[in-house]
């Protein structure tokens, strides 16, 4: 398996990003409507959207396939993809903004932590914190096929400062860093099964609250970070300023009201680019007693 998949990175790396990208769009678009995560996206969409025409739903689902090929197909290009230059901000494929954000951050000396989710390619605000200095660590789920993980990892490891697999233990490692003065990063966007219940687009769902504990215990701050697909192939990172979070009746930061303040702000990326964001997961699994 992990001869098949380096085979396939070598083929989509001979393509390059862009024809790589489009080539896996087609696939997926192609394909992705075949497996049964096709009808999880319509549920979902549809439940969001209740008054959408079929059409529309259907459409959206469509960029979403389109956009999990993309994605998958530039993991192939990461050490390449990423080339915001400072100096020429409008030249390359990538343009950041909230650049003033992102150097306050690297240099106040504090901890800080970062949430995003799996909007466009969701690989590259962790790319761009390695190539300028910012020392965070992005907390990862592995991909279950321990092939695909396997060779995932390499790429990852060769573009990204560091890395911290979601498993039994990792709070001790991710409190570490905070603990060095370091950054964390973790997309939000997934159910969490011992998470906190939040609203997210008009229906409860499950959310990990660890950014939110972390926030807390450490007093530092918490910026959100989104990829947007813009045409011809080119993306946009922006990071969001601090984040105010709600605080109890003793002062400290609410768990369940940050989760929920941080949710919003993804709720708002997806309502803007739904088509973008990966509606093939059950994110919405609340148990009747929550």
């Amino acid at each position: 398996m992990v001869g098949l998949v380096r085979s396939v990175f070598r083929i989509a790396r001979g393509l390059g990003p862009e024809r790589a990208g489009d080539a896996g769009a087609r696939i997926t678009r192609t394909f992705g409507p075949l497996v049964p995560a096709h009808r999880t996206a319509l549920a979902n969409v549809r439940a969001v959207y209740p008054d959408k025409p079929e059409a529309e739903v259907r459409a959206i689902v469509a960029g979403a396939w389109e956009n999990l090929g993309r994605t998958a197909a530039e993991y192939a290009h990461l050490d390449t993809l990423f080339d915001f230059d400072p100096e020429r901000p409008n030249e390359g494929r990538v343009e950041v903004e909230g650049i003033e954000d992102f150097i306050r951050l690297r240099d106040d000396g504090k901890p800080g932590l970062i949430f995003s989710a799996h909007l466009a390619n969701w690989e590259l605000p962790a790319i761009c914190a390695h190539r300028y200095g910012l020392a965070a660590t992005a907390v990862f789920r592995a991909p279950n096929d321990p092939g695909i993980a396997r060779v995932v990892h390499e790429i990852r490891s060769g573009t990204m400062g560091g890395l911290e697999a979601a498993r039994q233990g990792a709070a001790f490692a991710m409190q570490g860093v905070l603990e060095r003065g370091g950054h964390l990063g973790q997309l939000i966007d997934q159910h969490f099964t011992r998470g906190v219940v939040v609203d997210f687009m008009g229906r409860p769902a499950l959310t990990n609250p660890i950014l939110a504990k972390f926030a807390r215990r450490f007093e530092c701050p918490v910026h959100g970070v989104r990829v947007i697909r813009l045409p011809d192939h080119r993306f946009k990172l922006q990071l969001t300023p601090a984040l105010e979070l709600p605080r109890d009746a003793n002062g400290e930061i609410d768990i369940q009201g940050s989760m929920q303040a941080m949710s919003r702000v993804v709720e708002g990326w997806v309502r803007e680019h739904p088509e973008q964001w990966l509606w093939m997961h059950r994110r919405w699994r609340v148990p009747a007693k929550a």
